[in-house]
């Protein structure tokens, strides 16, 4: 009886775990990449705008892209096409 009993809280728990755990991210590419030497292709696309990215590359001899999945692909954003240089 001891044996059912851990066995129903330890099954009990793996499923509260597997239900409550996290859920993964949606994909979103972000319209500016840092680009330069040792950074890759096609950068380290994770800035919103482009001042973030001139931020992030101040002092490290790199520079800041408009990024090609952005600039090639259209995105759809609420309802309306992405404009990677509204930011201009």
């Amino acid at each position: 009886m001891r044996n059912a009993m851990l066995a129903i809280l330890t099954l009990s728990a793996a499923l509260a775990a597997t239900l409550a755990g996290p859920s993964p991210a949606a994909a979103y590419d972000y319209p500016y990449c840092l680009q330069g030497r040792g950074v890759g292709i096609p950068g380290d696309c994770a800035y919103s705008s482009y001042a973030q990215c001139m931020a992030s590359a101040s002092g490290r001899a790199l520079y800041c892209n408009v990024n090609p999945r952005v600039a090639f692909g259209q995105q759809r954003r609420r309802g309306r096409v992405y404009d990677p240089y509204r930011d201009y």
